[in-house]
């Protein structure tokens, strides 16, 4: 038994254990609490805690599906208005506290798809979604009227709506203390583009307005010299430059250290708000938390008896070898479900269905070892060297499988929809480390045996 074998083991145990407790923290939690009760040096009772993510088919929530309505613009503009619709409609979601909100553009049809999982007001949610994105420019303040909207802010911290309207002019405390509205909106900007400095190369977005917006504009900048104009979608702040001249003509440019995808992402954002994209509720679905969590359950259910069953059947086939690919397995099982919650996976129906078929991918490159391994057997070879040979020539099977499939895994994710995305993520993620079980975990689990005396029955 080689040392480093040894260490590799000891390597992977520990990674094992690790990820073990990270699937399941209450375990953690309960060995501490005992050690706590007996031993005099503590430890702490709790473990890195990052829960599954959840989709919408496993947590309840609400599927929505709306319509755009982009006659308004032009054709070689689509894209780039929708892309700003769907900006605009990620910041509207978050306002409900929905963790992991998928907000999806299908260009074709047109439309817009939104999941917000565990929702609880449908309702206000669907109102605000439906709502035009709205893009404004304001100006700055008096120093004497932010300190009258920040004195009466003030006031109203800790109250409840009724105590707050019982204060004298406490509408003035939600107003924003730095910059006041004006006339000046998205429905007078025709069109905003990424330029570039021809001295220092940096991105610029320069706008375009209309006639009525060119004169509102040049009002505005006039009166506001030296000052920033601030600029506004759905209440929240984009920009704030500072107004170096009067601009007339309808044509002003935004600078700052911006990088260029920062750059397009704003014009995104000023085009869809000053686009007219009006959106109209197509089709809603509600999941409740019931069925979501029958579905969970019997997905669980469904898993734990695909595993099983492949395990059985190596056991079964190829005796103490598959025995050892079968621990390989279950710790491939503990890494991957560590990996799904440390990169963010939002598990879904779809994605569960993904990881089930990984196992079975991930034993079948065992199965290639272990048929090649009868193979070299059979000529008479040793064990050790049979076991050597059969994972070098099993290794161009696995490789080309594996690669086939995260190809088409990867097509998938990049063309298909929510739930095809959780497959494909799921299902290349399991690969991934499929290779690594295979490969890494059950030769060093074969190895360790070579040399003692239960040599003889790791022939498969």
């Amino acid at each position: 038994m080689k040392k480093k074998n040894i260490y590799i083991l000891i390597c992977i145990l520990t990674l094992a254990i690790f990820a073990g407790f990270l699937d399941y923290p209450q375990a953690w939690e309960k060995m501490a609490k005992a050690w706590n009760s007996k031993i005099p040096v503590k430890i702490s009772e709790q473990f890195l805690n990052v829960p599954f993510k959840l989709g919408l088919d496993l947590q309840g929530g609400t599927h929505l599906v709306y319509q755009a309505d982009l006659s308004g613009i032009e054709q070689k503009d689509y894209s780039s208005a929708m892309q700003g619709l769907k900006d605009v409609m990620e910041r509207r979601v978050n306002i409900f506290g929905v963790k992991e909100p998928v907000v999806q553009v299908e260009e074709q049809s047109q439309r817009l798809i939104i999941e917000l999982a565990g929702i609880s007001n449908v309702e206000e949610a669907i109102k605000m979604i439906g709502e035009v994105p709205f893009l404004e420019f304001r100006q700055q303040r008096t120093e004497e009227e932010t300190k009258i909207i920040l004195e009466k802010a003030k006031e109203l911290e800790g109250k409840t709506l009724e105590e707050a309207q019982k204060i004298d002019n406490w509408e003035i405390g939600l107003q924003d203390p730095y910059f006041k509205s004006t006339n000046l909106t998205g429905k007078y900007l025709k069109k905003a583009e990424v330029t570039f400095d021809q001295t220092t190369y940096k991105p610029l977005i320069s706008l375009q307005f209309n006639d009525d917006g060119a004169k509102l504009f040049g009002e505005l900048t006039k009166a506001n010299v030296g000052k920033p104009i601030a600029i506004y979608i759905d209440n929240e702040l984009l920009s704030a430059p500072t107004v170096q001249e009067e601009i007339a003509g309808g044509n002003a440019q935004i600078t700052g250290n911006f990088t260029l995808k920062e750059a397009q992402t704003l014009v995104r954002n000023l085009n869809a708000g000053a686009l007219p994209v009006p959106i109209s509720l197509m089709s809603q679905q509600t999941v409740g938390p019931t069925l979501g969590d029958a579905s969970l359950k019997q997905s669980l259910k469904a898993g734990i008896i695909g595993f099983l069953a492949v395990i059985l059947f190596v056991i079964v086939l190829y005796k103490f070898p598959g025995l050892l690919s079968s621990f390989a397995l279950l710790i491939y099982v503990i890494l991957t479900l560590a990996a799904f919650k440390l990169v963010g996976v939002t598990l879904t129906l779809a994605g569960i269905a993904g990881f089930i078929l990984s196992i079975g991918m991930a034993i079948d490159a065992n199965i290639l070892v272990f048929a090649r391994m009868k193979e070299e057997l059979a000529q008479g070879k040793t064990v050790p060297i049979a076991i050597e040979e059969a994972f070098r020539r099993a290794w161009p099977s696995i490789r080309d499988g594996n690669l086939t499939t995260l190809v088409v895994a990867a097509i998938m994710f990049f063309i298909g929809s929510s739930f095809i995305k959780g497959f494909a993520l799921t299902l290349s993620i399991g690969v991934l480390l499929s290779m690594f079980s295979a490969l890494v975990i059950t030769r060093d689990f074969m190895r360790i045996f070579i040399g003692t005396k239960l040599e003889k029955i790791m022939r498969p």
